[in-house]
Order: C-alpha cells, then structure tokens, then sequence
C-alpha cells in the first residue's frame, strides 16, 4: 500500500513582501498554540464543553467558577484555539461568544476503553521538564554526538531515566501512550489481522505492560502464546494476562523466539547502528519465512504542506530534543535499508492509519 497522497505545498514564493511578513509573525507566535491548549486541558474546558456527548456552546464565563472576575482571558485561548480548528465558536449579537468542540478538539476528551485521551499526549509533550529543553535546541545542532536537549538542560540526565525518578510525570506518559495507542491499535487490527495468519507464539517488543499484546490475541484467537518482552523493572510491574508470559531483558542482547514479532515505536528513538542491532536480533528469534511487525512513524520523501507531513516532521524534532539527538524518524526507504542490512529480504509498508506505518519484514 503506497503512502498517502500529499497535498501541495505552499506557494510561499508568491508571497507578497507584507504577507511574508505576517506569515512569519504567525510562525514567531505559534508557541501560543500548543501552551494555550494545554492552559485550557488543565483547566478542563474540554472535558466541561463535551459534558458525556452534549457538546453545547457555552461562553468562558460557564466554563469557570461563578466568582472568577475576568473571564475574558480564558475566552482569548478559546478564541486563538477555534482559529486552529480545536473548538468552533458561535456569536449571536449581544451575547457572549460560545464554544463548542470540533471533530478535532473531541480527541481531547476519553473515547476509548481505557478513559484515556490525546489531552495527556498535549499535557506530556508540554511539561515543565519538557519545556526547558527546547531552549537548547541550538546544541543538538552545534554538537549532534553530545547530549540530547533534554539531558543538558536537566544535568546529564536523559528523559527515560527522568520518567523513572517522576512518579506523576511517568504517569503522565503511560497514559499519554495508550490514548494514541488504542485508535492505532484498532486501525491496525482492522487493516492487517490477516498479517497474523499462521502466528502461534506473537513477541511483542518494548511491550509495557502486555495491553497491545492482549488486543492482538483477543483479536487474533490464532494465537496461542503471547511473549511480552520489555525491561525487567517494566515486566516486574506488568499484569497476569491470560495466555501471555511477561519476559524481562535487553532488546540489544537478545530476543525472545517467536513465530513473528510485533515491535511498537521502538526504532524511531534509536541511532541507525542500534536500529540495525536490534533488527538483527529479531531476525536471528524468527523462522525462515518468519515476520518483524514493526509500527513507526515514516517520513514522506517529498517536503509538502499536508497536515500528515508537518505533523510527523514536528515529531521528529521533540524526539531529537527530547530523546536521542541521532534518534529519529526515517523514510520507507531508510526502513527497508536498515532492514536490508540486518537480513531480511521481503518489506512492505502498510499505510492504516494517518500518522504511524506498519513496516513488515520477512526473513
């Protein structure tokens, strides 16, 4: 299945001298954006305005204590927000403004099983820690093979270890992960369950606590072992799943054996030589004719306009700032190479879902 198709770029060559003045006020400006969304998910508007479906305009004024004694500074993030598309607004003369949720804004409230929703995905991407890393953003182009953004500006310490020692923000994360990873998870059980035909014993990569794992299975009644294989301190704290062992190790090292291994967002934070350890390793757990099931973000070729495209660029940045500096997304082709180079000899790329791609290899 080939890549999405790309909407044209932008003519900003045929920008007037002024227009090209107020397109780069825009971009100056656009932090704006994403602190006023997550201003308004900690003050719950989302939540208040969607209220179980309703989804009824209502002016700032409802969405605060009867007491507060200036309103109008929430209604200017409402009204910054509707003009990125978040929450649609409503005027009637001598009223005050209201706001409702658009399509876009309804991701920010729980639609999934869990509860979870992309309003901690906003709120995880723009915590305090998070925030003073950008500043170095500078660094990681001066010096690549040094520290990421985010362990300069936190003393040498790297974000996963940070996630280790901050109860509240690893909590934050952990849910941030699963209210994108549900939607994805049922696109990509919808698109490619009959990828897992012939699947005995699945070995799911980096697997958390075993949830995708239990998804597949359920879905997947084929298959009757699940191997959930992370971290020993992560597996340590992972649930009994029926039909799943939770397996503790070092991705590096090696593999738990399978008939096929599921591996989610797990390349894109590494360099190519890791990339190309773990790959190898995957290949020497799998049969002949066996598959690496991997879901990552992949980068068009072609730089374009598309919400598609500046959505997966802009990732690729907070994972250079926050991650690994040499951590990052990679083209269809850079996938297949990386694969090429650990052994594998069949690849497809499968487009499901609007952001991440199912890369399958077969040794």
């Amino acid at each position: 299945m080939s890549s999405p198709a790309a909407e044209p770029a932008s003519a900003a060559a045929d920008l007037s001298p002024a227009e090209a003045r107020l397109a780069m006020m825009e971009l100056a400006n656009m932090i704006s954006v994403p602190m006023a969304l997550t201003a308004v998910i900690r003050l719950g508007v989302p939540a208040a305005i969607w209220s179980n479906g309703a989804n009824a305009p209502l002016p700032a004024a409802a969405l605060l204590p009867a007491d507060h004694p200036d309103p109008s500074v929430l209604e200017r993030l409402l009204r910054l927000l509707a003009s990125r598309g978040v929450f649609s607004e409503h005027t009637t003369p001598g009223t005050a403004r209201r706001f409702a949720l658009t399509a876009v804004g309804r991701t920010l409230v729980p639609s999934g099983p869990s509860g979870a929703s992309y309003a901690d995905y906003v709120l995880q991407h723009h915590q305090d820690a998070l925030v003073l890393a950008w500043p170095r953003l500078r660094d990681a182009v001066l010096d690549p093979a040094g520290p990421e953004p985010f362990a300069r500006a936190h003393g040498g310490v790297p974000a996963y270890a940070y996630y280790g020692q901050d109860r509240e923000a690893n909590e934050v994360m952990l849910r941030a992960m699963t209210g994108v990873s549900e939607p994805f998870m049922e696109a990509l059980l919808d698109g490619y369950g009959g990828g897992f035909e012939g699947v005995a014993t699945l070995v799911d990569v980096g697997g958390s606590s075993g949830a995708c794992l239990e998804m597949i299975m359920r879905s997947v009644p084929t298959i009757r072992e699940g191997v959930n294989f992370d971290l020993p301190d992560v597996v340590a704290a992972a649930p009994p799943i029926a039909g799943v062992r939770h397996v503790g190790g070092d991705m590096f090292k090696s593999i738990p054996s399978g008939d096929a291994i599921f591996m989610k967002w797990v390349l894109t934070t590494w360099t190519n030589d890791e990339c190309t350890a773990i790959l190898k390793n995957c290949y020497t757990a799998l049969p002949e004719g066996g598959k690496l099931i991997a879901c990552e973000p992949v980068v068009p070729e072609t730089t374009d306009s598309s919400t598609r495209t500046r959505a997966l660029l802009e990732n690729d940045i907070f994972v250079m700032t926050t991650y690994r500096t040499q951590g990052r997304e990679r083209s269809e082709e850079e996938f297949w190479q990386l694969g090429l180079t650990a052994g594998f000899t069949g690849f497809r790329a499968l487009y499901l879902d609007p952001f991440y791609a199912v890369l399958e290899y077969v040794k």
